[in-house]
């Protein structure tokens, strides 16, 4: 009799727990964003869905260097012009003014994410959760700002942008 009710408590408080996370978002809580190869031509597409602490991320880019670590990174200016190699989409969205990476000793910046692998297709698919921001917000806002996919891994350290190297692809937040 106890293990019954036990059981059905703690089944109650995971039904609780789950309808509070699966709760709808707010209107415009969801936002895309066009990739831009360094030639200029279309290159894939992210999906963004605010959650109730933070973003998710959902990637598809084709033509990435196959079979290797790239860095994925949230940067300041919603400009991607690739006759600059996307160097108009500035540094690292950095709102705390922090330094860079996972591992540094005053980092992360609110843009850095974990790197990811492309494929033997040289297509890269992503889905990656940033807590540090939000799509629409005064201080952590990142609508309006670029999504830049490195030619490199991030070594998650190196300030100012991890050695990530050359900017393959980008893509502006709406």
């Amino acid at each position: 009799m106890f293990r019954t009710l036990l059981l059905a408590a703690a089944t109650a408080g995971l039904v609780a727990a789950g309808a509070a996370f699966a709760q709808e978002a707010p209107a415009g809580a969801g936002g895309t964003a066009e990739f831009l190869g360094r030639s200029g031509t279309s290159a894939g597409r992210a999906t963004l869905t605010e959650g109730p602490g933070g973003v998710l991320f959902e990637i598809e880019i084709s033509g990435m260097p196959p079979r290797k670590w790239v860095a994925v990174h949230i940067h300041e200016t919603g400009a991607c012009d690739p006759t600059t190699g996307h160097e108009s989409a500035g540094g690292h969205f950095n709102p705390d003014r922090r330094r860079h990476g996972f591992v540094a000793a005053d980092g992360p910046h609110a843009g850095d994410m974990s790197n990811q692998y492309v494929a033997d297709d040289g297509i890269l698919r992503a889905q990656i959760y940033n807590a540090m921001v939000r799509l629409d917000d005064d201080e952590r806002g990142i609508r309006g700002r670029a999504l830049v996919v490195h030619a490199g891994s991030d070594d998650y350290r190196t300030d100012p942008s991890g050695g990530a190297g050359d900017r393959l692809a980008c893509a502006v937040i709406r």
